[in-house]
């Protein structure tokens, strides 16, 4: 019975020591198998549509940027980049969507400046923009332009400012609502300025040009696109913009910097983000993509019509500009005790 019972325990032995063969064998093979049938994600991507999310309705100036975005984007990644209305609560529905999407770069949202100042603004967003986002480059920078009611008489951004200090109270500045980038844009230059001026927030700022030209309200900050009609036949006075430079559509305009104001620069951006987690190599792709597509001239002549101007950036650069950005509205957001409630 030993006898029997050692042949058996050698037996097993055996099977024990040729089934972990074969089993690492078979691991080695299928990885190495793996390895040659699998391209790398950034070799393989995008392997289907991409879609380019716009967190606004049709028709303003995010989606105009992004249907451009999304043309040239397909043109130099050879699929389809699909530029995919999702509009709602401020962006903050379209934002969601990629937030919560699968980490592989087939989603990305393109967005404005409320991407920064919602998280101040509303505590409870479904979303962190800084641990389920990840920046892929910025794409476009444009300042706004301060007008003014023509009633008021004023010929200069200097005329503002001495108006609006001898006359406390009477400056009625319109916005596209609380929050919003023209409102905070006012915010600051009258904390800056020292001058008291009364938030009329509208639901859009272009809403309020009817009413500047009746003097109801008599300035505002506007995007560049928004105040263009209003600016070329005059029906609106336009005094300065807010860039760090001069903007191309108003050479003729001094920025609010230069004109005693120094340090103040509101951009009206667009930034591409993506949901964070995604492959670096994929994530690296999608910049390079950017950066070729805003190099394409008929891009650059369609973004100047608006007074957009092109800006590629490494997603290094990127991500520190939105934190940037972040910081300085939260600052006055707090410093004005500006509320949704």
């Amino acid at each position: 019975m030993t006898g029997v019972k050692s042949k058996t325990g050698i037996l097993r032995g055996i099977w024990r020591r040729r089934s972990c063969a074969a089993a690492l064998f078979t691991a080695v093979f299928f990885a190495a198998l793996s390895a040659f049938a699998t391209p790398s994600r950034a070799e393989d991507f995008p392997s289907r549509p991409i879609h380019l999310i716009i967190p606004y309705g049709p028709g303003g100036i995010v989606d105009f940027t992004g249907r451009q975005l999304a043309q040239k984007m397909s043109e130099n990644l050879g699929q389809p980049v699909v530029a995919d209305n999702r509009p709602g609560a401020g962006g903050i529905v379209g934002i969601d969507f990629v937030a919560h999407s699968d980490p592989d770069g087939y989603n990305v949202v393109l967005m404005d400046p409320a991407i920064v100042i919602n998280p101040t603004l509303q505590k409870s967003l479904p979303y962190d923009i800084f641990k389920d986002l990840v920046t892929v480059s910025r794409v476009s920078s444009s300042p706004e332009v301060l007008v003014v009611a023509p009633q008021l008489g004023l010929k200069s951004y200097a005329d503002l400012v001495a108006y609006g200090k001898a006359n406390p109270g009477k400056l009625n500045y319109a916005s596209a609502g609380i929050g919003t980038a023209p409102h905070l844009a006012a915010a600051m230059w009258a904390s800056g300025t020292g001058i008291q001026a009364v938030h009329v927030p509208y639901k859009g700022i272009g809403g309020s040009f009817t009413d500047m030209m009746d003097n109801k309200v008599q300035m505002a900050f506007s995007s560049i696109p928004g105040a263009l009609p209003f600016t070329g036949d005059n029906r609106v006075q336009p005094l300065a913009t807010t860039g760090s430079k001069r903007s191309a559509v108003y050479p003729d305009l001094p920025t609010v910097a230069e004109s005693g104001l120094p340090g103040y620069d509101v951009d009206v951006w667009m930034t591409l983000y993506g949901r964070a987690g995604m492959p670096p190599d994929v994530l690296a792709k999608l910049n390079a993509s950017v950066k070729k597509a805003l190099q394409d001239p008929e891009l650059v002549a369609a973004f100047a019509k608006f007074g957009l101007s092109p800006v590629a950036t490494s997603i290094p650069d990127s991500a520190a500009f939105t934190k940037s950005e972040y910081e300085k509205w939260k600052k006055v957001i707090e410093d004005d005790h500006i509320s949704l409630d």
